[in-house]
């Protein structure tokens, strides 16, 4: 329905589908924040409700994919992109501008803690609220540990499964199954920590959630005419030759939102949970999904790109627990590596 109304407007262009796909992407933003106030803490709401959302458009290339018969290495490439961008570039590039720091680090925990221990009358409200902030703020350190392993745990499995060259059926069943798992365990996770502080989700929670769902329909409209109107482009830069790095890119841009906003309401949580959370969408589902139904060769920029991943899952999960948070420098030099990956990818 939308593209037939877009061209009774004498719009057919791709920037008007461009701005399509921002404008919903933009208002699924605007009602996620508000789930924060109704029965969804950050950690949860990066983890669980955020990356379907942000990696929506990655589902729905696959599907737009295997329905017209495209070459299924671009969702490879589509994929990969969209997951090393976010573990380099979308956590640098704020780690840099705003500092991405969860917790106060361990110097700081002890000193909250002899500061609280000291406190007398007034003070002590006072002191006790700073030590639930800090047991909140290493609450979340754990869930985003948690979620860093399971994004190790994830890009090794497909490093093992695609060892021979290629996914399989059988490889995309294994990987949809430790995915559903993993989203399995995090929903009882979330209830568990409602029902111990006695929250539970709201009529205005499902009202937001409905209306998230409805842009769907907006990304599915506009990704399926801008992934038609490229493959139609058989030179220069923006063509069907680049339709895995086009589409990734595209793709990934709702994550910069996400990343460059909570980045500036020093979120650093969110942040954190929104990127890495989103790579499951990726590795394993939309692999999954594709090897399920279009077994698919593995190419080495592939192999290269899971490489790259691990050893940044790993980065992060040190920052995290020597420094509560990804110091700037290191965020500079996560930037470096999504350079080398674009050069290796595009050029090399």
């Amino acid at each position: 329905m939308l593209p037939p109304l877009i061209e009774s407007l004498g719009l057919t262009d791709p920037w008007t589908y461009f701005a399509v796909f921002l404008v919903a992407s933009l208002l699924m933003l605007w009602r996620l924040e508000a789930m924060l106030d109704h029965g969804l803490e950050g950690t949860a709401l990066g983890t669980l409700v955020m990356p379907y959302c942000s990696g929506l458009g990655n589902l729905l290339f696959v599907f737009i994919v295997m329905q017209h018969g495209g070459p299924a290495k671009e969702v490879l490439t589509n994929c990969l992109v969209n997951n090393v961008t976010n573990l380099t570039l979308l956590l640098g590039l704020p780690a840099v501008l705003f500092g991405l720091q969860v917790t106060g680090g361990a110097k700081a925990g002890k000193s909250a803690a002899k500061k609280s221990g000291g406190a007398r009358g007034k003070d002590a409200g006072s002191g006790r609220a700073g030590v639930a902030a800090a047991t909140g703020a290493q609450i979340n350190r754990l869930s985003l540990l948690l979620t860093l392993a399971a994004v190790l745990f994830f890009t090794g499995g497909t490093w093992l499964l695609a060892d021979d060259g290629k996914l399989t059926r059988t490889d995309g069943l294994m990987l949809i199954g430790l995915f559903l798992f993993w989203q399995t365990f995090q929903m009882f996770d979330v209830m568990k920590h409602n029902v111990q502080r006695k929250l539970s989700f709201g009529f205005l929670f499902y009202v937001d959630l409905v209306l998230v769902l409805a842009m769907a329909w907006a990304l599915y409209e506009s990704i399926d005419w801008l992934v038609a109107w490229i493959t139609a482009q058989k030179t220069g830069f923006v063509s069907a030759a680049n339709l895995g790095w086009l589409s990734g890119w595209l793709m990934v841009l709702p994550n910069a939102l996400l990343a460059l906003y909570w980045g500036w309401k020093r979120r650093a949580d969110v942040v954190y949970s929104s990127q890495v959370g989103d790579g499951h969408i990726c590795i394993p589902l939309c692999l999954g999904l594709l090897a399920l139904f279009s077994p698919v060769a593995a190419p080495p920029l592939f192999i290269t790109g899971l490489v790259l991943l691990g050893g940044a899952a790993i980065v992060h999960a040190f920052c995290l627990l020597a420094f509560g948070g990804l110091p700037r420098g290191i965020g500079a030099v996560l930037l470096g590596a999504y350079g080398w990956f674009l050069w290796t990818g595009l050029f090399a």
